[in-house]
């Protein structure tokens, strides 16, 4: 389905759309157009790959004009240009609502107008039951994109989502974090060891994008199904791991942070589909019609149960080593190690 079409990746210079990018590269792709406002991780990228197929536009998605400038001729989009850092957005919510809810807007109006034949949303497990202003602004894109969805009838474009845990050693996680603590021997600050995480590494992230670039229909969220660890056990992995004898400090849990990410709430799980590997979970069809929300209901939703890093198969210390081990960063931090030591 990619042969001879043009992607166009917003957020491309970031820690998943720079691996979409990378995952697409060596297919039949014509074009990947990288979007971001990040001039110098552009230039880094260019110089990295140094690939005809890689065509770089600098612009905001806050700005409609830039967008539509990047967007013509466009087959397929995948929209990662997010603010994802809990504390900024925080702090600045209207900034999240610029970038993560209008932007949206300004990405899907523009992939309309332009016949683009597939866009997919990149969402997070804290737009599920979201108590922080990053889950909020991304929970609202995903309204946005799923009402969009809807009101696109007499067009070609398909609207979508995909809503992923955590992602290993992505910018500003906690791995990289831990990790340069172990090497500065400092300790280990963890907010509460009990709390649980999924544990996704971007191969895995990205795959999800293929499989909802291949199979999801207009308004659906394609959720991955994914292991979790506790905090604790992560920290003590990478202790292990880098034969390290650092301290754990237990710091309490910070403002805006959930005890265990949710993937699916309660609600979407009643009528999402099990595909196996992943969860579907189709747009609401039903219109405006009052009495489809007050008088017709279903009693799946009080049956059902949401999906989240508490219930999913949680992971034991040697585990996440294992996965920890197949990670190209975590691989490089322990050849620099060891090369140090010698």
């Amino acid at each position: 389905m990619f042969e001879n079409k043009i992607l166009l990746i917003t957020g491309g210079t970031g820690s998943f759309g720079n691996a979409v990018m990378k995952r697409f590269l060596d297919s039949e792709i014509k074009e990947i157009r990288i979007f971001s406002r990040d001039e110098k991780k552009q230039d880094d990228i260019r110089k990295r790959y140094h690939n005809s197929k890689l065509k770089f536009y600098i612009g905001d998605v806050r700005e409609r004009e830039s967008v539509d400038n990047a967007m013509r001729g466009v087959d397929y989009v995948f929209h990662a240009a997010a603010l994802k850092q809990v504390p900024s957005c925080e702090f600045f919510p209207i900034e999240a609502v610029k970038t993560n809810v209008l932007g949206t807007n300004n990405v899907l109006e523009s992939a309309i107008h332009a016949g683009v034949k597939k866009v997919i949303c990149l969402s997070t497990d804290k737009a599920a039951y979201p108590i922080n202003a990053m889950g909020i602004s991304k929970a609202m894109m995903e309204k946005v994109f799923v009402a969009k969805s809807r009101n696109i009838e007499d067009t070609d474009t398909v609207i979508c989502g995909t809503r992923y845990g955590n992602v290993m050693a992505s910018r500003g996680s906690v791995i990289p974090l831990f990790i340069e603590k172990i090497k500065n021997k400092e300790p280990l600050t963890v907010t509460d060891p009990s709390m649980t995480r999924f544990l996704m590494s971007l191969d895995e992230a990205v795959e999800l994008v293929i499989h909802a670039f291949k199979n999801a229909q207009n308004g659906d969220i394609m959720v991955q199904k994914s292991p979790a660890s506790t905090v604790g056990d992560l920290a003590q992995a990478l202790l292990e791991l880098f034969e390290a004898d650092n301290k754990i400090k237990i710091i309490g849990t910070r403002h805006g942070e959930k005890r265990a990410e949710t993937l699916l709430t309660r609600e979407e799980y009643a009528h999402a589909d099990d595909l196996g590997n992943y969860y579907r979970v189709p747009a609401d069809s039903r219109d405006l019609n009052y009495s489809n929300y007050v008088e017709e209901g279903s009693p799946k939703i009080t049956e059902a149960y949401e999906y989240n890093s508490d219930n999913t198969r949680i992971l034991n210390v040697e585990e996440i080593k294992e996965k920890l081990l197949t990670l190209d960063y975590v691989r490089r931090e322990l050849a620099e190690i060891n090369n140090t030591s010698r």
